[in-house]
């Protein structure tokens, strides 16, 4: 059974039925109202005392009747009346209970992460990458979308520039690519993961001179090479190592993307360069041939990249999760 609140004992000027602020109109005026009363008034229905109700919230009991003492001014009923020894609940606040329950629940369900029905779902996601990535994961991934999720699309986006805007601005959803120091990608707001590390590996055609031997270093630089940059460079990771051995190759072509370079390279006699992850697939669908390079140079890190806007995102959640079980697929 409820005890008198300290405000109301303390007080022998106010009546129980004085805490509301009647209107000119005789209409009861609620003032100071917050969604921390719903919680309040569920605790003391549920508990049936300031005590209980107190340890329910992590109170103490003066200050569970302070808010007790609110909550009466707020809805213009006391809500709990003297009974002997203790308080009950007015007829007011027993009318309230099923939408203080209602209400209650409502309020946690807001901020609770809940159980997504993907059938459900109808969202376009994009995403942000290179033509490699595109080309070997891109359609796996929709397939494995649309098993789950038929209403969710994906649209990727090509990687023109490495700033976060797009991600910050909610433009891109998520980003993937490799990811160098000093790139604006390594922004400290992102969220990164490492989808996987692979080693650049040379691609020729098949009938190639190249592919019936082992690749010299001589014979790497002896034939015309394709470079892959987005910017439209000619110089990258292989002509840093051949510099510091005071060599040098002969760049003909620069293509936009991987896929692009050894689509070229399928129908030349020129040399393209390539992760090998993404050459491996390449080799499933075009006449290729592929060889380890006859030089060392830093393995390409693929990552996914997302801003926390959608770190919490069930969603976007699920996608970066079946990105990172398809390139796990291909270890």
């Amino acid at each position: 059974m409820l005890q008198p609140s300290a405000t109301v004992r303390n007080n022998p000027q106010q009546s129980f039925y004085q805490y509301g602020k009647p209107s000119p109109a005789g209409v009861t005026v609620m003032r100071d109202l917050d969604f921390n009363m719903v919680l309040d008034l569920e605790a003391l229905l549920r508990e049936g005392s300031v005590v209980g109700a107190a340890k329910r919230l992590h109170l103490s009991a003066p200050a569970m009747s302070r808010r007790l003492a609110n909550l009466r001014e707020a809805v213009g009923d006391p809500l709990f009346v003297p009974a002997g020894r203790g308080l009950v609940p007015t007829q007011r606040a027993l009318e309230l209970r099923e939408k203080i329950d209602a209400l209650a629940e409502q309020m946690r369900k807001v901020f609770m992460t809940e159980e997504v029905d993907l059938s459900t779902v109808e969202r376009t996601l994009v995403l942000r990458t290179n033509d490699g990535f595109a080309g070997a994961w891109a359609a796996r991934l929709a397939q494995r979308v649309a098993q789950e999720a038929p209403g969710i699309s994906l649209r990727f986006s090509p990687r023109a520039d490495k700033h976060v805007g797009a991600l910050r601005d909610g433009l891109v959803d998520l980003e993937i690519g490799a990811l160098h120091p000093g790139d604006d990608d390594m922004a400290e707001e992102l969220h990164n993961q490492v989808l996987f590390k692979t080693p650049f590996v040379g691609v020729v055609r098949a009938g190639h001179p190249l592919a019936s031997k082992k690749v010299s270093l001589a014979g790497f630089i002896a034939w015309p090479h394709i470079s892959a940059s987005r910017t439209g460079s000619d110089s990258g990771p292989i002509d840093d190592a051949l510099a510091a051995r005071g060599m040098q190759r002969k760049v003909r072509l620069v293509a936009p993307g991987f896929q692009s370079a050894v689509m070229m390279a399928a129908s030349s006699d020129m040399i393209a360069a390539a992760p090998a992850r993404f050459a491996r697939w390449a080799t499933e669908h075009l006449d290729l041939h592929v060889f380890p390079l006859p030089l060392a140079t830093p393995e390409v890190e693929v990552s996914q990249s997302w801003h926390p806007r959608r770190h919490a995102d069930p969603v976007h959640k699920w996608v970066r999760g079946l990105v990172r079980e398809l390139c796990s697929e291909d270890d």
